[in-house]
């Protein structure tokens, strides 16, 4: 049996994947399929190709394997994987659930509450324009936080919050969601990309944060209708947004994110797969699988995660 690595790697990342994963699998026999998106050319026999372990492949990358019988994210998003209609329905994928890319989300997310919760991108903007102004200091249980998701991200962003001080309030889908807009002065999203989800931060549900609220999204940039979010901020309804996640990535040239004085631009950094951790995670998946144990984060289609 042989295990295909479907992953669209540069040559940097590939220097921290390769050895993890080597190390990891001992014994087992690793071919890499092109990084690109153009079809390549094949050094190996897709026959004996069983499971494929996968960052991103391109569209149809994996109906080149017959005999595929499992299939394993690097990445914590599968939604790219379930839109592409060559993968087969009953063929299951396993969503990357990494410790390390958990606490380094819950750091990404506690670092833009303090910055927003102090106003540190306000003193920012007044170290540019040559200001000094002081602003009255709150504490941090003072300052109410929503969290859309609950799953390992979304959980361990809210129990890193508390632990802090902050009143945060989590939210999972099929709640109530008003009562939790309506008291957030801060909102992150770290709901998972599905049809549902798609396009849910909108005007209609921007409008129902308080005067003056924030948003951080650290999910999927196609979460948040573009248009509606700069003219929430241009109104001044929100104050400010902290962005990592884009419909297009990189974001483009001349976005206007890129230089909106409300807008804080991260090229997709909250959180990166520890390539350590996760090799561990796929070997003790995989283990699971040649013995017929149950597997750890296995998608479910229905849900789209």
């Amino acid at each position: 049996m042989s295990i295909v690595l479907a992953c669209r790697f540069d040559a940097a990342e590939w220097a921290a994947w390769g050895p993890a994963l080597t190390e990891a699998l001992p014994g087992e026999t690793l071919v890499r399929a092109q990084a690109t998106d153009e079809p390549d050319p094949l050094d190996h026999d897709p026959a004996e190709v069983e499971v494929a372990i996968v960052a991103n492949p391109r569209a149809g990358a994996l109906q080149r394997y017959p005999r595929l019988r499992l299939v394993q994210s690097l990445w914590a998003g599968v939604d790219r994987l379930l839109a592409d209609p060559t993968v087969p329905a009953d063929l299951p994928i396993l969503r990357m659930v990494d410790p390390a890319m958990n606490a380094a989300m819950a750091e990404t997310a506690l670092w833009a509450v303090l910055m927003l919760h102090r106003g540190f991108e306000r003193y920012a903007r007044q170290q540019r324009d040559g200001q000094w102004q002081q602003h009255p200091q709150r504490r941090a249980d003072e300052v109410r936080i929503g969290v859309l998701g609950q799953g390992q991200m979304g959980g361990e962003v809210t129990r890193r919050l508390r632990a802090q001080g902050y009143r945060v309030t989590g939210w999972r889908r099929g709640e109530p969601l008003d009562a939790v807009l309506a008291d957030s002065e801060v909102l992150i999203n770290l709901l998972p990309l599905t049809a549902e989800t798609r396009g849910l931060l909108d005007a209609a549900l921007l409008s129902r944060l308080p005067r003056g609220a924030a948003l951080v999204n650290l999910a999927r940039g196609a979460h948040v209708v573009d248009g509606d979010l700069l003219d929430a901020l241009d109104r001044g309804h929100l104050r400010h947004a902290v962005l990592d996640v884009f419909h297009q990535e990189p974001l483009p040239a001349g976005h206007r994110y890129w230089t909106h004085p409300s807008v804080t631009v991260l090229p997709h950094v909250a959180a990166q797969t520890d390539a350590r951790s996760a090799a561990r995670v796929v070997s003790e998946n995989l283990r699971a699988w040649r013995r017929g144990e149950p597997l750890a984060h296995l998608v479910d289609r229905r849900s789209g995660y």
